[in-house]
């Protein structure tokens, strides 16, 4: 909207919006001059009897969107209390903002002592807290809680802006559609149209790429351990193997072969199960920061690698027991 600048962009973003809210198959349209996990920036905020603006006096950093009124509908982002923009938060009406949960916490230790609440930006700027939003991610999937703001897009007018629509139908077609609404506005105007999850999809390959290979990885590492378990376990049988046949002979119950085949392996399964489950919680730290919801110490999922493996084990271990009950006894004997 590079021709649109001063008291005839405000008009314009309007008629855009409108424009396009009209359309069926919208359920709700909002403009922003940055997109969530892609090209956001930060700004220093004071508390508001800050009266030195310097950087180390800032009470943090927070993430920064212009935005017009429903875009936070549009981005399906819950107002957790206060109220959203409307068009008459304008260059005439005094500094607004909506803030996220964790904005109020570090600013206002509270959401309720946030509404209403001042708050300074870096040039001396002072802005009312007005609504509440939900916590969402703003520069990484993977990324703590971080504070951000919201700012009426007619108090601080930009001409680049990303318009965000939630269709209620196929998408593709609505974007043809879209298309065409906005040149009849404006024949000239520049248009980029991508659907929302296609933007994302740079943000997206390095967690899809890092669980793919910690997949690959881990059904790698199953069948290694397998193995080793299976080898372990059939050295040992075969080492005792004239052993268990002779207790057979002598009358010795199928219960006390295995158990007596299957004693140490089971000690080591116990001890390498209890070794990879702490292991397991201290990788699941590092897995937090690369893979998106990856839970440190989740008890279903480490509860379940453990019964997966173990079963593997005794499958492993399993095996190779039988042999020590295969073939009947008495042929060793006559064998020595």
């Amino acid at each position: 909207m590079a021709g649109y600048v001063g008291d005839r962009l405000p008009p314009m973003q309007k008629r855009l919006i409108d424009a396009v809210a009209a359309i069926p198959g919208v359920e709700s349209v909002g403009l922003t001059d940055a997109l969530l996990l892609n090209d956001a920036h930060g700004s220093d905020v004071f508390r508001d009897g800050t009266s030195d603006l310097r950087p180390s006096n800032a009470a943090t950093n927070a993430y920064l969107y212009h935005i017009s009124p429903e875009y936070l509908h549009a981005e399906r982002t819950t107002l957790l209390s206060g109220r959203p923009f409307t068009w008459h938060d304008n260059q005439n009406s005094p500094r607004v903002a909506v803030v996220n949960r964790e904005f109020a916490r570090k600013i206002f230790s509270s959401v309720e002592n946030a509404i209403g609440g001042y708050y300074k930006m870096p040039d001396g700027t002072r802005l009312q807290v007005v609504g509440i939003a939900e916590d969402g991610k703003y520069g990484k999937l993977t990324e703590d809680p971080q504070a951000a703001v919201f700012l009426p897009i007619l108090q601080w007018p930009s001409n680049s802006n990303w318009m965000v629509v939630r269709p209620t139908g196929d998408p593709q077609q609505l974007g043809e559609v879209i298309r065409r609404t906005l040149r009849q506005l404006d024949p000239g105007l520049p248009l980029q149209i991508e659907k929302r999850y296609d933007e994302m999809a740079i943000v997206l390959f390095p967690s899809q790429m890092a669980s793919l290979t910690l997949g690959v990885m881990g059904g790698m590492g199953a069948m290694l351990a397998v193995t080793g378990i299976f080898g372990m376990a059939a050295y040992s049988v075969s080492k005792r193997l004239r052993e268990l046949r002779i207790r057979v002979a002598l009358g010795a119950q199928r219960k006390e072969v295995l158990r007596a085949a299957l004693g140490r392996a089971f000690k080591l399964l116990a001890w390498g199960s209890a070794a990879g489950l702490l292991l397991g919680i201290l990788a699941t730290r590092v897995l937090a920061v690369i893979v998106y919801q990856a839970t440190p110490r989740d008890p279903l999922v480490l509860s379940g690698v453990v019964l997966a493996m173990a079963l593997l084990g005794l499958v492993a271990t399993w095996i190779p027991a039988r042999r020590a009950l295969s073939v009947n006894p008495m042929i060793l004997l006559r064998e020595e």
